[in-house]
């Protein structure tokens, strides 16, 4: 057992290797170990050395927009609860009752003046104290003072809400995300004015002074291609004026990282998806690392009511250790990849919709595959000329909905025969593809860097914020 700085203990599985932990160039990198998808004991670690060190999604901040409400979920294998309480603060805890650990909330949302553990009946404050204990007249030296809720970091970008389990541990949410919407909307966040609330970030007991939370301005122009009045955000990508829709939560019979292998290549595409591969620009399809993050883009090349029109920009971002965000024209589509067992795994999907676009034209309503019904224009598309119209569709939501079902049985499926040929006798680990997997050698260097530090700079006592995962050797 190696002992964490923070007095916890995280098991080292026995496969984990010293030699493992050498990151090399992707040119002549090897994959990591077959064990590490398949052993039992990656399965704790993980969970205590990856996920739990992370910022993880729990839904739409809309959700707790108002005082009273709450929504609640199962993030890094432990049960959160995030309210907004009477003053107007946004709150997360642990939604365990420090009684015997029975739940506070048993729905994904909802309101209520008060937490009350639906177990026994222990009433908390939505500040997270202790206010109401039944029938415990007779129980000595008891202080509800003692037994007040363990509180989390909470916070929320780009109006989707995030928990984190060990701030101490984890960079703040603003600095792993930064970049995205800059790169999708062309707008230099110093000349957002922000929506309320959208900028709540706070570690446990941390004072609600909203303004003093917002994101800082940065000393940086608008790029010289973009007229003044460019600093409006590209409706088609402003995420933030999306609006939730609807989950699905597939079941996966892999290890949660075959999942995210898979998610961050290409290479799979003509192959397994030929549907997708159709509306893709497969032949400019480009993968690009950062510090947090991944992106793969490509042209929409096919105009459908899947994915809209064509020639706008399909955006694939994987934020380690386990989110997506697949950013399409007017949609958003959140994936949170948790774990189940070794050998098992489930992927969430949140569907967001905002604004949608029309071809140029005189009858932008035609019969035409991938046309939009004709509505009041809102905006025009500063780089393709197209005309936004005001929301999606429904029959469009419909028709991304079930193209997405597709995709996902088509993915469910090599997954679980990856899982299965990673289990055989046959295979310890292999080669990348220079051109079309440095996606999921950017992941798993960053997992071998999680792994290295936990074993090694813990050892030492040393307990501070991980440093990017693509920091220089």
């Amino acid at each position: 057992m190696e002992r964490r700085a923070d007095g916890l203990l995280a098991a080292r599985p026995a496969a984990l290797r010293a030699e493992d932990l050498g990151i090399s160039p992707l040119a002549t990198s090897e994959t990591i170990p077959s064990a590490w998808y398949v052993d039992a004991d990656f399965h704790a670690f993980d969970r205590k050395v990856v996920l739990e060190r992370s910022w993880q999604y729990v839904g739409p901040a809309s959700r707790v927009a108002e005082p009273g409400t709450f929504v609640s979920d199962i993030v890094a294998g432990n049960p959160v609860v995030a309210v907004r309480d009477r003053a107007g603060r946004l709150r997360a805890f642990y939604n365990v009752c420090k009684h015997r650990g029975g739940p506070l909330v048993t729905t994904p949302c909802g309101a209520a003046r008060m937490l009350q553990c639906q177990y026994h009946g222990w009433t908390y404050r939505l500040d997270g104290m202790l206010r109401g204990v039944p029938r415990f007249d007779r129980t000595e030296l008891f202080d509800k003072r003692d037994y007040g809720l363990t509180e989390i970091a909470v916070g929320i970008w780009e109006g989707l809400l995030f928990v984190c389990l060990r701030p101490d541990e984890t960079p703040p949410l603003a600095d792993i995300m930064q970049g995205i919407r800059e790169r999708i909307t062309g707008v230099d966040p110093a000349a957002r004015v922000p929506a309320p609330g959208a900028a709540d970030v706070l570690a446990p007991g941390a004072a609600a002074d909203y303004t003093s939370r917002e994101m800082p301005a940065k000393e940086k122009s608008a790029p010289e291609s973009l007229a003044p009045e460019s600093q409006a955000p590209n409706a088609l990508y402003d995420l933030a004026s999306f609006t939730y829709a609807a989950r699905d939560v597939y079941a996966v019979k892999a290890n949660w990282k075959v999942y995210v292998d898979n998610y961050l290549e290409g290479y799979h595409l003509p192959l397994v998806h030929p549907e997708l591969c159709d509306l893709l620009d497969f032949s400019t399809y480009v993968t690009e690392t950062f510090d947090w993050y991944s992106l793969q883009h490509s042209p929409i090349k096919a105009a459908s009511k899947a994915y809209g029109a064509a020639n706008e920009q399909a955006y694939y971002y994987f934020v380690f250790p386990n989110l997506m965000l697949n950013i399409l024209p007017g949609r958003l589509q959140v994936n949170r990849v948790d774990q189940v067992a070794s050998n098992a795994c489930s992927v969430v999907f949140d569907y967001y919709y905002g604004q949608s676009t029309s071809s140029p034209g005189p009858n932008p309503g035609s019969e035409s595959e991938g046309a939009e019904p004709k509505a009041p224009p809102a905006t025009t598309h500063r780089t393709t000329g197209r005309t936004v119209v005001d929301r999606i569709p429904p029959d469009r939501i419909a028709a991304d909905r079930a193209f997405s079902d597709r995709v996902q049985a088509e993915d469910i499926d090599i997954c679980e025969h990856v899982q299965r040929g990673l289990q055989s006798n046959a295979y310890d680990r292999g080669r990348f593809s220079y051109d079309l997997e440095g996606g999921v050698h950017h992941f798993q260097s960053a997992l071998k860097r999680a792994y290295r530090d936990e074993l090694y700079a813990r050892e030492a006592g040393e307990l501070s914020v991980a440093a990017p995962p693509t920091r220089p050797e």
